[in-house]
């Protein structure tokens, strides 16, 4: 092949009590890339579509390229590549637009190229994408959008993860409002120490989302939901924040949280159903107030970035 299409899903990241160490993929929204080869050795960002202007071309800062180029060096390679990105999701969502952008890229070019590394082994180089777009290379949200399903980052020195098996009908509500949340701001507000208190109750929400994920125990899974580090200094950023969580609970959620850095905030549900009752009584909290929103309701993606053409 010379040319090839990617999509890779957005991502859901910390899953409420698991900052930097849980993520899992949806269904949508996701990045397409269009990666095709060239005749010399060059990483070229043709067209950016779905940005309003504001990504980079060039091609050692965009969060698309810089792991293919990355990549290449690491496998030897003088091919280059010519880029089409099509943003499909808003910038600073809390969905990880970045990483999926990161994953289509050099997913693309290691199909092209024949698969000299498996799947797993292009986590690396999708989080250099990450370090570009907010400092730091976490892979909470590369992690499922390069391997799919719900994954859990055990360590990051060294790198080790793993994928956990969650229940099929498991549902996951996303309301993205028209606002923005820059990630690196999302960060720095966070504090450098924590309570005994707090590690220990965070730690045992921890626990209990593994457990209840996988023995598909969604009353666990719920008050496993609690996130006591991180959800209450990063929601002061996010109007209506507490609102559209009590009326996501009420309309029978299991439980509801940010989702990555935000402003998105997404919700658990057990089945489709209850899922787009949550989702209209999240929409609405922000409707109230005059705050436009996009709407997402997905299973678990289990397959991660797919090709298009």
């Amino acid at each position: 092949m010379d040319s090839i299409k990617i999509f890779a899903p957005a991502t859901v990241a910390n899953v409420a009590c698991g900052f930097d160490i849980f993520g899992l993929a949806v269904d949508n929204p996701g990045d397409e890339v269009i990666v095709s080869k060239r005749n010399d050795n060059q990483v070229v960002i043709k067209e950016i579509t779905g940005d309003e202007g504001k990504l980079t071309y060039d091609s050692s800062k965009n969060t698309v390229t810089v792991p293919i180029i990355k990549y290449l060096q690491k496998i030897g390679s003088g091919q280059g590549f010519d880029i089409v990105l099509n943003k499909k999701m808003p910038l600073g969502s809390g969905l990880g637009s970045s990483s999926a952008s990161s994953v289509a890229g050099v997913f693309a070019a290691n199909e092209l190229l024949g698969k000299p590394l498996n799947t797993k082994d292009l986590l690396p180089f999708a989080m250099e994408g990450e370090r570009v777009a907010c400092g730091s290379a976490h892979a909470d949200n590369v992690a499922p959008a390069l391997l799919g399903g719900f994954v859990v980052i055990r360590s990051y020195a060294p790198l080790d993860i793993f994928q956990i098996k969650t229940p099929e009908n498991l549902y996951v509500s996303i309301v993205h409002p028209d606002i923005e949340v820059n990630t690196k701001d999302a960060r720095h507000i966070l504090k450098n120490e924590v309570s005994m208190k707090k590690a220990i109750s965070q730690m045992g929400n921890v626990a209990g989302m593994v457990a209840g994920l996988m023995s598909s125990d969604f009353d666990l899974i719920g008050r496993s939901m609690v996130d006591l580090i991180i959800e209450p200094i990063r929601s002061i950023l996010i109007p209506q924040f507490f609102e559209v969580k009590m009326a996501a609970e009420e309309a029978g959620a299991l439980g509801c949280s940010i989702s990555g850095a935000g402003p998105s905030i997404f919700a658990f549900s057990e089945g489709r159903e209850k899922a787009e009752k949550v989702i209209v009584a999240m929409k609405n909290e922000f409707t109230r107030v005059g705050i436009n929103t996009n709407t997402f309701v997905s299973s678990i993606n289990n397959l991660g970035p797919k090709i298009l053409d």
